[in-house]
């Protein structure tokens, strides 16, 4: 099946990222047989240069140059925090309405630097069901508009876990009762994130480029079970 692109001009190329598709080959997945990159270059039939990373399972807006040129003028983007992103993700409990996470992050891969790390979000809805969950009487969660203002690894994740209100589906940061809930009450097995927006500089317009992902099925799928649509 061919990748949904979002955006096509001269210099890039979107797609719509599904859940579980690795951006490039890695030896942390070595089973893998497909890649964004791979799928991507033999749909258009062109070499394609990734400008940033989605984590495996986060699907959504994933940007291509179409040069090595074009790739690393957004590439200066994401470096020097010029790139608007905003994702939305589904978490455990309510939040509050908004607020920042301010929280430094240590690499996960050598050489393990402490780097600062900041994410804005603002809740869209929550929800509450009649179901007990851990140590929980009932399973709340909240829909929360991201927008990360540094680009760390599992940044939103890990962000995410440390205000505990961790993100269902996320097998290495989040909590495993609420995960082993949600696949047995609604069959959710994916990551509830996505990116949803994506916004640069053009090198050559004036105007800059805005992306927008289209609804998910099972993203949408998941929120109506758990009443979480806006």
């Amino acid at each position: 099946m061919d990748l949904k692109i979002l955006y096509n001009d001269e210099k890039y190329v979107a797609i719509d990222k599904p859940a579980g598709l690795l951006v490039h080959r890695t030896g942390l997945a070595a089973e893998a047989r497909e890649f964004a990159i791979q799928r991507l270059r033999d749909q258009i039939r062109r070499e394609v240069h990734p400008c940033h990373r989605l984590d495996r399972p986060t699907s959504g807006v994933l940007l291509f140059g179409l040069s090595k040129e074009a790739q690393s003028y957004a590439e200066q983007q994401f470096l020097h925090q010029k790139v608007q992103k905003r994702y939305e993700a589904i978490v455990r409990g309510w939040t509050e309405p908004e607020g920042v996470i301010d929280y430094a992050l240590k690499q996960e891969d050598p050489p393990h630097r402490v780097q600062e790390a900041r994410t804005v979000f603002r809740q869209l809805k929550q929800s509450e069901l009649p179901f007990p969950v851990g140590r929980y009487q009932t399973a709340r969660f909240s829909l929360l508009e991201l927008r990360p203002k540094t680009g760390r690894k599992h940044q939103l994740r890990r962000h995410l876990a440390h205000i505990r209100h961790p993100i269902p589906g996320d097998t290495r940061h989040g909590d495993g009762a609420q995960n082993r809930f949600l696949r047995q009450q609604f069959d959710a097995h994916q990551l509830m994130l996505r990116a949803t927006h994506l916004e640069l500089a053009h090198p050559d317009r004036n105007m800059p480029i805005q992306i927008e992902a289209p609804a998910a099925a099972e993203f949408e799928r998941v929120k109506h079970c758990l009443r979480l649509i806006p």
